[in-house]
This record gives C-alpha cells, structure tokens and sequence, in this order.
C-alpha cells in the first residue's frame, strides 16, 4: 500500500485536495470543486436526505428550478457563534457537519483514484477566520477538526492556507528568497513573510522560516456583498416607499437589503412576522414592481443565481474595462453597464481595508519593504484588478509571481508533511 497523504484547501468559493506519495515525494494530481451543498425538497425513497456536492450541486438546483436549499459560502459560518445549527427537512446540520459533506466528496474521490482509503491529511485554514478575535478562531478550528472527524480523516495536521501557497511556490525557486505571500480567497485575505529556499524542501523544520503571518476578513465575497449593495439591491425596491397611514410617507427599512447581501442572512425571511411585513411594505407601496422583485428573489430562492451574474461581472472587469450586469428570470430584469472605475469604486472602501492592514502588517514585524524579494499571489480574488494595482503600487520594486490561483494552496499543504514529525 501506498504512503500517502492528501493536501486539502477547503475554501469559502472553491475546494482543493492534492494527492501527495510521501516516498516518491510528488503530487499525482489535484482535484477542485465548488464549495457548495445542495439540498433536494424530496426525500430519498429509504427516509434519508439526499444531497449534492460540487460542480453537481448547481446543475441539480438548477434542473429542480432552484428550489430546496443550496448551501455556499458554509466556510464563513465556522466562526460564527450565533449559527448552532439549521434544519433540512427535520435533520439537524452543525457548521461541522455542513463542511464535512465536502471533505468526504474530496476524500472520496481521492480514494477512488489511489484504490485506498486515506486516513491522513494537512488541511488548511485562513490565519483568522474572523479578524483577530481568538475565541471566534477557536470555535471555528474545533468546527472544521471535528468536520475532519466526519469525513474519515483520522490523522489530522492543520496549516496556514498562505503558508501551504508559500511552499507550492518554493518548488519554483532556484535559489533562496525572502518573499511575501498574498492569499486572496472568497472569505478572507492572508498574508504570510518567509524564507524559502529551493535547498530546504521536505525538510522536517521549517519553524525559523516562518517570520510573520497575518490576515483579514475580506475577501471575494466581501466585494460581490458590495456590489449586491451598490448596484444589486436597487433592482429589489432599496429606495420603496409607503404609506400605511395616510399623509405619512415611509422607506422600506434598508435592514432588509442587508440580508440579501450574503447568503448566510437570508434565514432572516422565514420567520412569519417579516413575511407578514413585506406583504404590507408591498401592499402599501402601491404594489410597487421592484419590491415585488425582492418578493419574487426571497419565494423563489434566486439568491445564487443572482450572485452567479454579479461573479460573472466581476471576472470580465478583471480582464476588461466594461461589462453588462445581466439577469433575467422570473420577471425580475436588471441589464447594466458596469465599468472599471465603477466597479472599482464600489470595491475601494474594502480594498482600502485590505491595504491598510497590510500597511499595519508590514509596519508590526519591521519588515521593509527593500527586504522582500518577491511577491507570490493566490487565490481567485487576487485576479481582481484593483487587488493587482494595489500589490503593484504598493511594491513597485518587486516582482509579483503566481501560480494556479485554485490549486496553489492545495499542493503547497501536501508539502507540509514536516507537520506530522512534530
């Protein structure tokens, strides 16, 4: 039998797992799926819930006109208190037992493709999972150990996500270098400052390496809830107005609009009482047609599906100066040109947020800026353009390199086998 172990990036938007042969010291291959959960309406025939992972995931909602619960993002309820659990059907699901129907996707077929069980795995995580608040980080390590647990894993170390990109880049190098590392994800943006060394590679201590590690709660997600604010919210009656007693003028509370900004708040809709209240907001503003929409979004569960054309938008404005935020579904119609300085003006108040800590980052652990060698970016996030000009103008200087954006972090843990000597 094979020694191996699996490398697993499990992330806010996408999750990775490399197969890594210990004796032969090499990746045989990686794998990548989407970080989603999807729920049918309908029972299997035995009683059971059924449920799709993955790529699989979204055809299914699709297929079944977007009803039953699509789950995505679950990575950003691991540091959440408030969330102790959600019903499906009369099942109860923890935040660990949400993530561990990813992990055992990944780890079953990564054990199709071996024709073993593995049992061993480094799995990532951010270097906060909510700014720096400890409790908050320690709640959501037991989460995602106890999801390891869950999915089969009995052997368990646990690293950096920037420190598993730092060592995928390290099998690039042809000499030694100080270089910071940026991971970009969904959730959050990490920053990790080391020496790698191509000589040092599989080497079992890496400690004296590791200078500094940091990050921040903003990610992909936090520039898509931005747009969905900016651009989205209006098409859903943002700016409504009614009259429940006559002569007396009133705006739809914007707390609505918060919770349709990210998927993790839209339970706010299913309590009686607020149903009841929309229905009067609708009612008393005239039945309003873009309130109707907010009705018409919430009933329907079209929350991802909007997201999808507010994701599409973003990835052509990283390669384009001009794109159309398109939807069109169930009567709910939005087709807008959005262009660069837009959209980048929509994100400056988080990619400020962003440069900022790194500033604070930087200025914490005496790190000068003529010290760095080079830059290593990963993550999806980091192809945004505004995220590129800010690295850019922040390190004229300095060369900035990255490899696959969603497999990076994967392969880099899987070289972090020094882990288990400890």
């Amino acid at each position: 039998m094979k020694k191996i172990l699996y490398g697993i990036d499990f992330g806010t938007t996408n999750s990775a797992l490399s197969i890594y042969e210990e004796e032969k010291k090499e990746i045989l291959t990686t794998i990548i799926i989407p970080s989603l959960v999807y729920f049918p309406n309908y029972p299997t025939g035995g009683g059971s819930l059924a449920y799709v992972v993955g790529e699989h995931a979204i055809s299914a909602y699709l297929n079944d006109g977007m009803d039953g619960r699509f789950i995505k993002s679950v990575k950003q309820i691991l540091s959440k208190s408030s969330f102790t659990e959600t019903r499906i059907q009369n099942k109860r699901y923890t935040a660990a037992d949400l993530v561990a129907l990813i992990l055992k996707e990944l780890k079953a077929r990564a054990d199709k493709i071996i024709g073993q069980d593995c049992k061993k795995a480094i799995i990532g995580r951010p270097v906060f999972f909510d700014d720096d608040d400890t409790q908050k980080d320690t709640l959501a390590q037991s989460r995602l150990s106890k999801a390891a647990e869950l999915a089969g894993f009995e052997n368990v170390r646990f690293q950096f996500e920037p420190i598993g990109a730092a060592f995928a880049y390290e099998q690039t190098l042809q000499q030694k270098e100080n270089v910071l590392v940026a991971d970009l994800g969904g959730g959050t943006t990490d920053f990790t400052y080391l020496v790698l060394d191509p000589a040092k590679t599989g080497s079992l201590d890496r400690k004296n390496d590791l200078i500094a590690t940091g990050g921040i709660y903003i990610g992909g997600d936090s520039f898509d809830s931005a747009f969905m604010w900016e651009k989205g919210t209006p098409y859903f009656g943002k700016n409504t107005l009614y009259e429940a007693t006559p002569g007396k003028v009133l705006m739809v509370p914007k707390s609505l609009y918060a919770n349709i900004c990210t998927w993790d708040k839209m339970n706010f809709f299913n309590g009686n009482r607020i149903k009841k209240d929309i229905e009067n907001y609708y009612y008393f503003s005239g039945n309003d047609p873009k309130f109707k929409n907010l009705i018409t979004l919430i009933e329907n569960n079209l929350g991802y599906s909007v997201f999808q054309s507010i994701e599409q938008t973003k990835i052509d404005l990283s390669a384009q100066d001009v794109s159309k935020f398109r939807y069109s579904n169930m009567e709910i119609e939005i087709k807008e040109d959005i262009n660069i300085v837009q959209y980048e003006a929509i994100i400056e108040k988080d990619t400020h947020k962003i440069s900022a800590y790194l500033d604070d980052f930087l200025l914490q652990y005496h790190i000068k800026t003529e010290d760095i060698d080079s830059l290593f970016l990963t993550g999806g996030t980091s192809l945004v353009r505004a995220v590129q000009n800010l690295f850019k103008t922040k390190f004229p200087h300095v060369k900035v390199n990255s490899g696959d954006n969603f497999t990076s972090v994967a392969k880099g843990l899987a070289y972090s086998g020094y882990l288990f000597e400890n």
